[in-house]
């Protein structure tokens, strides 16, 4: 285990003896009240929007200043036309770059990972990317899954 940990601001201690003087009572109180703070700040936010961007809480450190990471939801019917073109309305121009592109489809029966990867056949596979203005979703010309519904999930350094 090494020293040099990245994360022991968001740690809580799970104890904490409060004194019965009022004035360090008040101290104490102080000092876990930051420390609750500090924690739940650090943690990883779980809202997925479809409506607008929501920040993730994820703190990136890629250069001396802390970056945050903003999440979007994008959910489409089915893959035709192929390829299937979502518009995202991202101004690429302003961001650092995106942390994450997944999301998952169903063909009403089955679930799928997006992008799918068909073990068995390269020409069956499902691929997803990001070009300036649309996530674009294209299908293989062998036989992939008959997708009726799915979603997209972008996340991106702000500039915020």
């Amino acid at each position: 285990m090494t020293a040099n940990i990245a994360n022991t601001v968001a740690f809580l201690r799970t104890s904490r003896e409060f004194p019965e003087d009022l004035h360090q009572l008040t101290v104490e109180c102080n000092k876990s009240y930051v420390s609750i703070a500090q924690a739940v700040n650090e943690r990883t936010i779980g809202i997925f929007s479809v409506n607008r961007p929501a920040i993730t809480g994820e703190s990136w450190f890629l250069t001396s200043q802390k970056q945050q990471t903003l999440r979007q939801v994008y959910s489409f019917a089915s893959i035709t036309p192929n390829p299937l073109l979502i518009p995202h309305g991202i101004n690429l121009a302003n961001i650092r770059g995106f942390t994450r592109i997944y999301g998952t489809m169903t063909n009403g029966t089955n679930w799928y990972p997006l992008p799918y990867v068909d073990v068995v056949a390269a020409n069956n596979q499902i691929n997803v990317i990001v070009t300036p203005t649309n996530i674009v979703i294209t299908a293989g010309a062998g036989a992939p899954p008959a997708i009726t519904s799915g979603w997209v999930v972008l996340e991106w350094l702000a500039q915020i």
